[in-house]
């Protein structure tokens, strides 16, 4: 509660601060009835407090007294320096940023309005009529620009990139306000084993593990200071490795049970539900039944099921059939990580796929789905290989690439299309259409931006042995494009009211370390190629449309506490941008290049990108799912 004596002699002759401190006080002792009258001709009157009528003094004080004695005594003090002092001057300010004049988009499926919207602390203080009038600190004229709420990446891989970099350059300068994370794999719980793995595959940007848990990893990068905020799903993967590890089995009842509480105390502290990535090792090993079990818990915490199903391509149907079944039978909303339909074969699936999960949506299933805006997917160079081959980890996979029987094993799997595992390999279609992106050994980048195709020939090795000799060589995954997707599935994607956007990318700056390696274009222009290309130069969906599935309906699907929205009371993430301008420039030869037309952004009320440049604030925060209890 606030202390009297912090209200000094000045703050008696100020009717602003008066005002504001008096409904502090209010606010403090209780709404109640008697004082609903007096506090509502405060929170509505202009003028100062010392020409408010005298009724408002008498009620106030006669309740104070009854329910805050010291609270009265300190008022009638007030009351009789204000009644003493001349009247001052109107305030200078009333909010501390007013966006003026913008086309205000506030993050429902409504139609935009020309608007002002104000800010005081760290909430949107009042949008629209409300504001006439006002003064603030901060003006800013947004005639012509669209003000919008803050952008939510679905699927965010900033996990490492914020450690080294809290600015969140390339997605903030798109808009970008929360981080959403946990494909699968997440930074908590870390026990040694755990550790080691994460500390053994960094690659161009090292750092300590500071944390034992997830919560605490977010709480970690909020001291630490960055720009957007971040939130979290609990990764089954990391959950998996944590009590199981590297190898293919499955848990025993014990261990199932451990791993039921590692979700429950994740939950508890703030975890969003349990995400995975079921095409990779060690979460392909994960049985359906295990996935449930896990779910459950998270059911009860109010948390969601999100999924990078378990294929994408020659069984995609099957696997959206697994998540449909985790979800009916944890009694748990599901989510679909980057919804597609992989390999031109594949892609005839599509409607069917939208039509299966629209229909499923029909019968009660609370099934949505998110997606990046490119027809290129990025991974490692590993997805190539089968599962088995990762069986006990990296270490394990690394020694039998160097094992010439196991390696015609390997070789002759690679060139089956198998409806076993997700061939990214074959998935791509030829060699010419894989691109390396980012390796771990300074004498391997200078083959990054070259195709599979590429390397092999200068190599004078067939393409699948390039392969192997390279992830055996970089003693890592090997970061890598493939080109799996059609255009006009992207579209089909983009019209559907309940897919959401995700990078599934790191945010990141045109410097080093970033710039030793290329991430996917997607990094600097997944958001704004949203609104430049889709809505405005395709017109493939409206902008308001476009702006709800950025902010409101994310926002609404995680159960962020007021995120999401363009009302009074919300956080104030607003972002202002110009629709004529705004544009994604990053290419998958030249991937550095900051998306434009992006003028001002805050985060959490403060501003994070003023006229176009990043100020430098770091008021980014921890946000947590609707079931933490502790």
């Amino acid at each position: 509660m606030r202390c009297p004596q912090r209200m000094n002699q000045g703050d008696a002759r100020n009717p602003l601060r008066q005002r504001t401190l008096q409904r502090d006080l209010l606010l403090e002792c209780g709404d109640t009835s008697p004082l609903l009258e007096a506090r509502t001709c405060l929170r509505t009157s202009n003028l100062a407090l010392a020409f408010a009528p005298s009724w408002v003094f008498d009620t106030i004080n006669r309740e104070m007294k009854q329910h805050c004695p010291w609270v009265g005594a300190f008022l009638t003090i007030v009351f009789a320096m204000s009644a003493q002092e001349p009247s001052p001057s109107p305030p200078t300010a009333d909010f501390d940023v007013i966006i003026r004049g913008g086309t205000v988009y506030d993050g429902t499926e409504t139609e935009p309005r020309q608007a002002d919207v104000a800010i005081r602390g760290d909430r949107i203080a009042g949008v629209g009529p409300a504001v006439a009038g006002a003064k603030a600190k901060t003006v800013i004229d947004a005639k012509g620009l669209a003000v919008a709420p803050g952008f939510i990446n679905m699927l965010s891989w900033s996990t490492e990139s914020l450690i080294q970099d809290g600015r969140s350059q390339s997605e903030i300068r798109q808009g970008v306000t929360t981080e959403i994370m946990g494909e699968g794999e997440s930074m908590g719980p870390v026990n040694d084993r755990v550790r080691e793995h994460i500390l053994d595959t960094q690659t161009d940007i090292k750092y300590d593990i500071k944390w034992n848990t997830l919560a605490e990893y977010l709480q970690y990068l909020e001291k630490r200071g960055i720009s957007c905020n971040v939130a979290s799903f609990l990764g089954a993967t990391t959950v998996r490795e944590y009590v199981i590890g590297f190898e293919d089995k499955p848990p025993t009842p014990e261990q199932l049970e451990q791993m039921r509480d590692l979700v429950r105390k994740e939950m508890e502290a703030g975890a969003l539900g349990i995400g995975t990535s079921l095409i990779y090792p060690p979460a392909f090993y994960a049985k359906t039944e295990e996935l449930i079990e896990l779910c459950k818990v998270a059911a009860k915490y109010q948390g969601k099921y999100i999924s990078h199903m378990r294929s994408e391509g020659n069984q995609l149907f099957e696997a959206l059939d697994e998540l449909l079944r985790i979800a009916r039978e944890a009694k748990i909303p599901a989510e679909v990580y980057h919804i597609k339909a992989a390999g031109e074969k594949n892609w005839p699936k599509e409607d069917e796929l939208l039509a299966r999960i629209e229909r499923a949506q029909k019968e009660g299933v609370n099934i949505r789905a998110n997606m990046y805006t490119y027809t290129a997917a990025g991974t490692g160079l590993d997805a190539c290989l089968p599962p088995w081959t990762e069986d006990g980890g990296y270490p394990a996979l690394f020694k039998r690439l160097r094992d010439p029987a196991a390696r015609e094993k390997i070789k002759a799997e690679v060139k089956i299309d198998s409806d076993k595992w997700e061939n990214l390999y074959l998935a791509a279609g030829s060699p010419e259409k894989i691109l390396l992106v980012g390796f771990k050994s300074d004498k391997l980048k200078p083959l990054t931006g070259k195709t599979l195709a590429d390397v092999a020939k200068m190599r004078g090795k067939d393409p699948i042995d390039t392969i192997m000799d390279l992830i055996a060589q970089d003693e890592s995954r090997i970061g890598t494009v493939y080109y799996l997707m059609s255009e006009e599935n992207v579209k089909k994607e983009l019209r559907k009211p309940w897919i959401s956007f995700g990078s599934d990318e790191a945010s990141q700056a045109p410097e080093p370390p970033f710039t030793k390696s290329n991430p996917h274009p997607r990094a600097y222009g997944n958001f704004a190629r949203v609104l430049g290309k889709y809505v405005r130069d395709e017109k493939v969906l409206p902008m308001s449309d476009a702006i709800h599935r950025l902010s409101g309906q994310p926002a609404t699907n995680l159960g962020l506490d007021h995120r999401g929205f363009l009302k009074e009371g919300m956080f104030a993430d607003v972002v202002v941008f110009n629709p004529a301008t705004i544009s994604d420039r990053a290419t998958f030869a030249k991937p550095h290049q900051y998306a434009v037309g992006m003028k001002h952004v805050f985060v959490n009320g403060v501003q994070v990108i003023k006229d176009g440049e990043h100020t430098g604030a770091k008021p980014g925060r921890a946000l947590w799912g609707p079931g933490k209890t502790k």
